[in-house]
């Protein structure tokens, strides 16, 4: 096996971020159900975006959030995923590699517009996700870089790409070249409302070791299993999971084996203003540790500084260089 080029190759949705704010109301009379994800449709996406307040645009999508972070560390990271040759087609490619990450991903000349994501943060800092995939989900198998894939320590691919089946092949795809390469491939279970579509085949693609690596939070996890006992869950997930990260917010956060489980504190933080891109975040710095062959406690650590960072900030990506932060907090040298 030859040396990575990258450290992290991420694939998914390449989305536009809306952010607004707003209050709990506005979701109720929306038909918005707070702090989940639901996929919308054209039109919906113009009247969401017709009775938000003033908003802020930038580029997101989780894997690609995943992606710009690893780079904030000083990783190697590198992103596939479809947009449109239009204006926000063009503000995401030039936004994710202006984060430092390799994107080559050629644009569709036709079909559906870029994907954007209309974000509502309500007071607590918990956001609300109405998602137009448009060009997004017609990421296909040819659309994967295989030397990228080959190059690459760890391919994380992102829940939400689960959706589309043409996106669905691709992931596939993606994972046997990984795997043909000898390298690993991590799965994010990306919310709630995702794996309740999809829980019987996120389990299998686990099971089978389609997946090397999952990440999760606790409601995630619970859904998975359909309990609402947390540690029946993690005992069920360690049955199954060669390897698991799970984050837990304030509770902090475990790297699970069949052997053992690993636990650190989360990240202090003065005041939480978005939980935008908070499971992303994590999951770069749990990635960039592992691939700089870090301790397992000490790459949770470095995902909860890079999560900790994020939600202190309106957006889901980095607005300074985590690597500062991480040197700082004696975690990277």
């Amino acid at each position: 096996m030859t040396t990575s080029a990258l450290d992290v190759l991420a694939i998914g949705n390449a989305i536009v971020d809306v952010l607004s704010r707003a209050e709990e109301d506005f979701l109720s009379a929306n038909g918005m159900a707070k702090g989940g994800m639901a996929l919308i449709d054209e039109t919906r996406a113009e009247d969401v975006y017709a009775a938000m307040g003033p908003g802020t645009e930038a580029s997101g999508g989780s894997a690609a959030n995943t992606a710009a972070g690893v780079a904030s560390l000083g990783g190697r990271a590198g992103f596939i995923g479809k947009v449109r040759d239009d204006v926000l087609g063009t503000v995401f490619g030039h936004d994710i590699r202006a984060a430092g990450v390799a994107y080559g991903t050629p644009a569709a000349a036709d079909g559906p517009a870029t994907a954007r994501c209309l974000i509502l943060v309500t007071p607590d800092g918990e956001r609300t996700m109405n998602t137009y995939l448009g060009a997004a989900q017609n990421l296909v198998a040819a659309d994967i870089d295989a030397a990228m894939v080959e190059s690459a320590s760890v391919t994380y691919l992102e829940g939400y790409l689960w959706d589309p089946p043409a996106a669905k092949e691709a992931f596939l795809a993606a994972a046997k070249i990984a795997h043909g390469a000898g390298r690993k491939v991590a799965l994010s279970l990306s919310d709630t409302f995702c794996v309740d579509r999809y829980r019987a085949e996120f389990r299998n693609l686990i099971v089978s070791g389609t997946v090397d690596l999952v990440f999760c939070n606790e409601g995630e996890l619970k859904s998975l299993y359909e309990t609402s006992d947390f540690d029946a869950a993690l005992v069920a997930l360690r049955k199954d999971a060669k390897e698991a990260v799970v984050t837990r917010s304030e509770k902090g956060a475990s790297f699970v084996t069949r052997e053992a489980v690993v636990s650190v504190p989360a990240h202090p933080v003065e005041r939480v203003l978005d939980t935008t891109g908070a499971g992303d975040l994590f999951a770069a710095g749990f990635l960039t540790g592992t691939t700089r062959g870090l301790d397992p406690a000490t790459s949770l650590r470095l995902g909860a500084l890079a999560a900790g960072e994020i939600i202190g900030q309106m957006g889901a990506r980095p607005q300074r260089p985590l690597i500062d932060l991480a040197r700082e907090a004696g975690l990277i040298s």
